[in-house]
């Protein structure tokens, strides 16, 4: 049995959520954070890309989440998706991401800014030269390029595909036996600097692996397992977690172009995270919060009308379909949309962000509503996302 939509003020009067942006748990929408010290505490400023894609801006960020350094943040544009902001180029030519402006000198190189961060505020455990970091951190070099050499090249031939496979889970295991050797989930006794040098990449592997090779490295290493269970305990990583979808879909811009191969589980992996279902994936296993489709509410609603307004379908098609959308997602009742919002919901459906818009758990369930009240409609699919460039999230669309 089916719904009749409701209207937007109703909509606002279930979106009930809310989190201290400068003092909460971590996210991505902050542009402060005091973690509870005055304003006057604040030494740094944090230059990292809009959509939170940068792994190298996410290494930065998640330290000084752990740290609980209180800093500003600055969002520019990265290249892949728009154009640089003129006055960054001022502060910083190259345009290179991320940057860091500490007691006035400027940083750039994610190392060299960890670096300069534990000369100001101390190591976080262990420093980046720390003789049981080092060969950690040479260790996750030598995992990033046997990754991009097996995601990165065109795919010749299936079996010089598996000899790429394979060389990659070689390294693999070397980081099976690193996280072996201790007695907790990650690379040394306690959290440190070891892991937040992993995090970004390791993340983006678990994505890009799972939807172009049909592997799947968490469920597949259970140490990798384990590591990733012990992140997702932090309230830190969970704020500059991504999801899969977001992942696959960000970086062949960004790497020079992501090759799958014609396994039948790639395929198979593929149409889960394009189409759903979207709970599941080996992208987040901690517990959904109870919020999660309120979340997505309350986001959807702050930025309705510039959703609208960058979406393809009509004016009067997309506002009853977004609503009709935000029925089902937060009641649960079927909602018939207008001829001809497939297309425009699927849109829509592709474009959610994780971590920039909301939550994994509250992404989900929005992808969900979206798709869901699309096949109300129809069967009609968006243009495929571009894979050289993806100016269509261009953040001048939703500038003030």
């Amino acid at each position: 049995m089916t719904t009749a939509p409701l209207s937007w003020s109703a909509l606002e009067e279930m979106a009930d959520f809310s989190t201290d942006a400068v003092n909460g748990p971590t996210n991505a929408q902050a542009r402060l954070r005091l973690f509870g010290q005055p304003e006057s505490a604040v030494r740094v400023t944090l230059y990292r890309d809009n959509h939170a894609w940068c792994p190298y801006c996410q290494k930065v960020w998640l330290w000084l989440e752990e740290k609980q350094v209180p800093y500003r943040i600055q969002k520019v544009t990265m290249f892949c998706y728009g154009e640089k902001e003129t006055w960054y180029k001022c502060k910083v030519p190259s345009g290179m991401l991320p940057a860091l402006e500490l007691d006035g000198r400027m940083i750039t190189e994610s190392d060299d800014i960890l670096l300069a961060l534990e000369a100001a505020f101390g190591p976080l455990v262990w420093g980046m030269n720390d003789p049981t970091v080092v060969p950690l951190r040479q260790l996750e070099r030598l995992l990033f390029r046997a990754w991009c050499l097996w995601l990165c090249q065109p795919v010749r031939s299936q079996a010089a595909d598996q000899r790429a496979g394979d060389q990659f889970v070689g390294v693999v295991q070397r980081v099976e036996q690193a996280l072996a050797s201790t007695p907790g989930p990650f690379f040394l006794s306690a959290f440190s600097t070891a892991d937040v040098v992993f995090v970004p990449y390791v993340e983006r592997m678990n994505a890009s692996l799972y939807y172009y090779k049909g592997y799947s490295l968490r469920e597949e290493n259970p140490g990798l397992s384990a590591w990733f269970d012990g992140l997702e305990s932090r309230s830190t990583y969970r704020g500059t977690q991504s999801d899969f979808h977001t992942h696959v879909h960000d970086l062949p811009p960004q790497m020079g172009g992501c090759y799958e191969n014609e396994l039948p589980q790639t395929k198979r992996n593929q149409t889960q995270v394009d189409y759903g279902p979207w709970l599941g994936l080996p992208d987040v296993a901690y517990p959904e919060p109870e919020t999660s489709r309120v979340e997505a509410l309350a986001r959807m609603l702050k930025h309705r009308d510039s959703i609208m307004r960058v979406n393809p379908a009509a004016p009067e098609v997309i506002d009853p379909a977004l609503r009709c959308a935000l029925t089902y997602l937060i009641t649960g009742a079927p909602c018939v949309p207008p001829t001809g919002a497939d297309r425009g919901l699927r849109y829509l459906r592709d474009r959610i962000n994780v971590p920039r818009d909301m939550s994994i758990y509250a992404a989900k369930r929005l992808r969900d509503a979206l798709e869901t009240t699309a096949a109300l409609a129809g069967d009609a699919q968006p243009d495929p996302l571009p894979t050289r460039h993806r100016r269509d999230q261009d953040p001048a669309n939703f500038a003030a």
